[in-house]
């Protein structure tokens, strides 16, 4: 591809006025000027401009015109073209002309430390696994003064502010460089799979959130347990997530479904992927599974609710481990059965796309409660009750009060609760 320049020059002393300037401008203003030729050209040309239309001497709008045709002809910025014009109304009674300041340094600085220093530091680094700056610093010093070696010579005077620049230098990260592969999580325990109910109530996600730290001292932890396919939610409040606390409380979560659990699905935190657990799990025959790697949608269910009913409930102040077990009889008593009874919650449909893709889509006919759920399941026999729980005894529970009534009373209880923390933290 050729490509055609053309080089134009202008004679812009027949600009004499200022109006003559503004239609310049207006004619120009499509048109990019760049100017060749270094800046001493540049540089007349502004001083020449200046002094022919007695700058100092027009008005604010016409000074704004001058430095705007300026800018437009050598091609300036405008904070540039601001300091050149401060600097000819600073020399013009003196005469001094407008010239350039600065230059290219006459030769560049001398290195003290060439690139061979630069390999000795590495190789006395990487011997050494990278030990503080003083104790490098103190080995060059004695390979040089105690062991005679004169390549040392320079290094021997390296200062240790100094030695962190070389680490940092482009020459030093050329030649150390480690890369630290990442290490599989060796842990038998669990199959690492999502939770394939097949449309069968049984199988939970479980998740814990920390309500908080204060002064070093840590809160309450919440622990959700919902269902997949009919988000039967059981919430419960542990002090800690050590075994001796979490045992108790994941056996009374479990007893607290309605219907027989057959999978418990978490992530891969300690708290629930240890010996254990597993046993308790095995005990009553429920699989256990955990998240897989690159898979963040495998424990959404249970994130989601920890957002849209942990926080939203509970807010994120620090509660004092103390209050565990009152937060943990409200949870059983009265948040839970209002969760599951009366408050709605979004049941999604998979639907496939014209790209084959399936989506998830939230309809408003699709919205009910947990248990108007359970009834479906129920009706197509996907849902095993305990042998003491009953569907009608459920629905019974659930016509007993008003979702309104039942909401009132969660709230009330809700806020008895945390007047109990408010006045402890006043006594604090």
């Amino acid at each position: 591809m050729i490509i055609l320049r053309m080089v134009i020059n202008m004679n812009e002393e027949r600009l004499e006025t200022i109006a003559q300037i503004e239609a310049f401008l207006s004619a120009s203003a499509p048109i990019e000027f760049s100017v060749s030729g270094d800046d001493s050209e540049r540089y007349g040309h502004i001083s020449r401009v200046l002094k022919r239309f007695d700058y100092t001497g027009r008005s604010k709008r016409e000074r704004g015109i001058l430095l705007t045709y300026l800018r437009h002809t050598s091609g300036y910025s405008r904070s540039q073209m601001t300091r050149l014009v401060r600097r000819w109304q600073k020399n013009r009674l003196s005469n001094v002309p407008l010239v350039k300041r600065y230059g290219k340094p006459a030769a560049p600085f001398a290195r003290k430390y060439t690139q061979t220093d630069i390999t000795l530091l590495v190789e006395m680094d990487r011997a050494n696994e990278d030990v503080c700056g003083p104790a490098i610093c103190h080995l060059l010093q004695r390979a040089y003064r105690e062991y005679g070696d004169s390549r040392y010579a320079r290094l021997a005077t390296l200062s240790v502010s100094h030695l962190y620049n070389l680490r940092k230098s482009a020459g030093y990260q050329a030649e150390r460089k480690h890369f630290t592969s990442t290490r599989p999580v060796c842990n038998a325990i669990g199959v690492r799979k999502a939770p394939a109910p097949d449309g069968r109530a049984g199988f939970v996600r479980i998740d814990t959130v920390h309500q908080g730290d204060l002064d070093g001292v840590k809160g309450v932890y919440h622990i959700t347990c919902v269902d997949t396919v009919s988000q039967w939610q059981v919430q419960a409040c542990v002090q800690g997530i050590s075994e001796g606390y979490l045992l108790p409380v994941l056996a009374l979560i479990i007893e607290q479904f309605p219907f027989v659990v057959m999978g418990f699905h978490s992530d891969n935190g300690s708290e629930y992927i240890n010996h254990k657990v597993a046993r308790l799990l095995e005990k009553l025959r429920i699989e256990q599974t955990k998240s897989r790697s690159r898979h963040s949608n495998d424990n959404a269910l249970a994130e989601s609710k920890n957002a849209s009913v942990v926080r939203k409930h509970m807010g994120y102040s620090h509660i004092p481990q103390a209050y565990a077990q009152p937060i943990n009889a409200f949870y059983q008593e009265t948040f839970n059965p209002w969760l599951n009874l009366h408050r709605p919650c979004l049941f999604a449909q998979s639907i496939t796309n014209d790209k084959g893709k399936i989506v998830k889509r939230y309809k408003q006919a699709d919205v009910k409660t947990p248990l108007s759920c359970l009834a479906l399941l129920s009706a197509n026999d996907l849902v095993t009750f305990k042998p003491n729980i009953t569907l009608a005894a459920l629905q019974a529970e659930a016509l007993s009060q008003t979702d309104l009534a039942a909401a009132k009373a969660m709230q009330q209880t809700k806020y008895t609760l945390f007047e109990h923390f408010v006045k402890s933290k006043r006594r604090a």
